[in-house]
């Protein structure tokens, strides 16, 4: 199987203010190298925002998802991120997973932080979303998720692992950083699969600073690409037969 090429694109997000963030994310990308997978941080073009007045209905008329597919066709590269949508009369923070093809895949926080409020403002989701992309199973997550191992507890399901690489999307404070980085290394070691975590930096509205450390783990829990504090895409190979030699050599998944 190819190697997956991920591309994670860190930035200062725009408080509330979609079109320069757009602007921001379209200028970043004229950088681009080739990749398979554009991974943006968590309410891509708002920030971690409480503001639902800003909440766009969920749809293909939606302002945010039109721009994310114009930019998986304009670049050919799958994308994922999230953003805040309105649905049948409830509020979302929604992971959306677009292909080059237009195909889209969607999946609601299933946690919602409390510390910030989100609890208040947000639906959370039930269940999970796994994709299959170049033949490689991708789980999605959002956030706070992070925090939960029994959402996304790894298992063996005829022969075969459920997912091979678990991506994050995150607007995840400086003064936690720390658990940032463990519990990503950690849910790669207890699942036995390449963890992707991207984030932003800068500071929101509410003076939280954010220092980026856009990270991604291979399957022992070992660093192999990590963003520093500024703007810009750091990128990453995922290798499949390193990721099945590791599962083989310690057939962990199989005892659960």
């Amino acid at each position: 199987m190819q190697d997956l090429k991920i591309a994670l694109l860190q930035f200062d997000q725009v408080w509330e203010n979609r079109h320069a963030n757009w602007q921001k994310i379209e200028v970043i990308l004229k950088t681009l190298q080739s990749s398979d997978v554009l991974i943006l941080p968590e309410m891509f073009d708002t920030g971690f925002s409480m503001s639902t007045s800003l909440a766009e209905e969920w749809g293909n008329d939606n302002p945010s998802v039109r721009f994310l597919h114009k930019i998986a066709a304009q670049y050919q590269i799958a994308i994922y991120t999230s953003c805040m949508v309105t649905h049948e009369g409830a509020y979302y923070n929604r992971g959306i997973f677009i292909e080059p093809n237009g195909t889209a895949r969607i999946y609601d926080k299933r946690k919602a932080f409390g510390l910030g409020g989100e609890d208040k403002h947000y639906t959370t989701g039930n269940t999970e979303t796994i994709v299959n992309y170049l033949g490689w199973n991708l789980n999605f997550q959002i956030c706070y998720d992070l925090r939960f191992p029994e959402l996304i507890r790894n298992r063996i399901i005829n022969e075969t692992a459920a997912y091979d690489v678990l991506i994050y999307v995150a607007n995840w404070p400086e003064k936690r950083v720390e658990h940032w980085k463990s519990l990503l290394k950690a849910r790669a070691i207890e699942n036995q699969c390449y963890v992707i975590g991207a984030n932003r930096i800068g500071v929101d509205a509410n003076n939280l600073e954010y220092s980026g450390d856009s990270l991604v783990y291979d399957a022992l829990g070992k660093e192999i690409s990590a963003a520093n504090s500024s703007e810009g895409i750091v990128y990453s190979n995922l290798n499949f037969s390193e990721l099945e030699s590791i599962r083989n050599n310690l057939p962990f998944l199989k005892d659960r």
